[in-house]
């Protein structure tokens, strides 16, 4: 696949297909699901290769979820505004063809916004803005949360992750809506062979706010347990990667299907941050698919997976302990992660009527 195979794709044509022209997709209960019909006239952008997220809740508000993305440009100072500019031009052609009602649109970028707005203005459309925590918490884009500002005042609403977000938003005299996750359409599982009693799996982007070479020690020190870390592992550091004990296997990006069996397949799933007020998307995707989670000790993470989880410290000792109570208690952890898994559905039934009222789309 060459770099402009994925320059554009919509959730039609980013899923595996399942010979009958539409997705094969999952729902968090495992139940097989089509893609809704195309009668909403909602859009969704997001300017990334991928987001699980935007092509969830456009599946189950019934539109349609398109990742713009111009890969071959790169991300270095002198050569991201052309990206950015391509990307631009290939969301107006979408937004254009498609004629929305409402245009919902991913931060980070920021950029994405902009030609959301212009579609606005000139059609009378309204845009949403979903804010990732990476919008407001990253370096990148703290510096530029003024133009956030100016974007979110002209938007319907911008959807937050948590209270924290809400709260700058607010400040901003915009609207904030809260929807912390979205039951996720998973592809179907394509399941590998795992050997070993116990195997977790360290869901991973290899970003910077990721304790990578501290689960590494700490994986050392648990040679009984198998871990599987995903994501691209060409981004990490080659110090750290060095340190990788045998243990531990990199799975590398993987296909949807392979990364959803590899986690069904896994007795856990480990999810570690060391920023604070940062939403796990990992370890919600671990709900939804029944796992218990291991994730990282802050209070957000403690209240949003308050059943079938373990909150460790970003220490060795702390993630070595946290594994170990996941094991001693696997079959107590499976339960609760359970009856979160059903706690979060009826929690997305709510946000889905509110969504639906605010954008004006139907049931």
């Amino acid at each position: 696949m060459t770099p402009d195979d994925f320059d554009v794709r919509s959730t039609h044509e980013s899923r595996r297909d399942n010979g009958t022209g539409e997705p094969a997709l999952t729902d968090g209960a495992g139940v097989n699901r089509g893609v809704a019909d195309d009668r909403e006239a909602m859009v969704f952008v997001s300017w990334a290769p991928f987001c699980s997220r935007s092509d969830s809740m456009a599946l189950r508000l019934g539109g349609k979820s398109f990742m713009v993305y111009s890969p071959h440009y790169g991300s270095r100072y002198l050569t991201v505004p052309f990206k950015y500019l391509s990307q631009t031009i290939k969301t107006l052609r979408i937004l254009f063809r498609e004629r929305p009602a409402t245009v919902f649109v991913m931060t980070p970028p920021v950029f994405a916004c902009l030609p959301a707005w212009i579609y606005a203005r000139l059609t009378g459309a309204s845009f949403v803005i979903d804010a990732h925590t990476a919008a407001f918490l990253d370096a990148r884009w703290k510096r530029l949360l003024f133009v956030h500002k100016w974007f979110s005042r002209a938007a319907r609403t911008t959807i937050v992750t948590n209270e924290y977000m809400q709260g700058i938003v607010r400040d901003w005299h915009a609207s904030a809506t809260l929807v912390r996750d979205v039951p996720i359409c998973f592809a179907k599982p394509a399941y590998p062979k795992l050997d070993g009693a116990c195997n977790m799996t360290f869901v991973s982007t290899f970003t910077r706010d990721e304790p990578i070479e501290l689960f590494f020690e700490a994986a050392a020190q648990i040679p009984e347990v198998r871990f599987h870390v995903t994501g691209n592992y060409r981004r990490a550091d080659v110090h750290v990667l060095a340190k990788k004990p045998d243990n531990v296997r990199l799975t590398g990006f993987l296909p949807d299907p392979d990364y959803v069996g590899l986690l069904l397949s896994s007795d856990a799933v480990i999810c570690l941050t060391t920023m604070d007020h940062t939403m796990q998307r990992g370890a919600y995707e671990a709900v939804y698919l029944g796992r218990p989670v291991i994730t990282s000790n802050f209070d957000l993470l403690r209240r949003h997976f308050c059943k079938g989880s373990v909150h460790v410290d970003n220490t060795v000792e702390d993630i070595v302990s946290g594994v170990q109570r996941m094991r001693s208690n696997l079959a107590r952890f499976r339960a609760e992660i359970e009856e979160l898994r059903r706690q979060r559905i009826e929690d997305w039934n709510r946000v889905e009527v509110a969504l639906r009222q605010m954008t004006g789309a139907s049931s």
